[in-house]
């Protein structure tokens, strides 16, 4: 979420989720279209640049080969995606025990904290 906002405010959110336009042949571009695709291309540089500062080392050598900031984007929320999901269910796992959690009949503090 941080990083979202982040991307967002450098105006790289854009390039993030859709990806960069692809230019299949740049001779029957327009200039206006060449100077576009020139700039989508820099905007990806930065925020590949600015994710690759925000990840750990051991994390960063999984993605490093990624070209676009949408693949290295999309990687990282799948890989994220599924720990949220984990932790999700082991916090919910833990309330079930907490909520049945009570001391039984005739059984003593020591027994009950063991």
């Amino acid at each position: 979420m941080l990083m979202e906002n982040f991307l967002r405010s450098k105006e790289y959110r854009v390039v993030v989720e859709n990806g960069v336009y692809a230019a299949a042949d740049s001779v029957t571009l327009t200039e206006t279209q060449k100077k576009t695709c020139e700039e989508q291309k820099l905007k990806d540089l930065n925020a590949k640049n600015y994710l690759f500062q925000a990840l750990d080392r051991s994390i960063l050598e999984t993605i490093i080969n990624k070209d676009t900031s949408k693949s290295i984007w999309d990687s990282m929320k799948q890989k994220y995606q599924g720990t949220t999901q984990v932790k999700r269910a082991h916090l919910q796992a833990l309330r079930k025990e907490y909520k049945m959690l009570h001391m039984k009949e005739g059984e003593s503090v020591n027994e009950y904290i063991a």
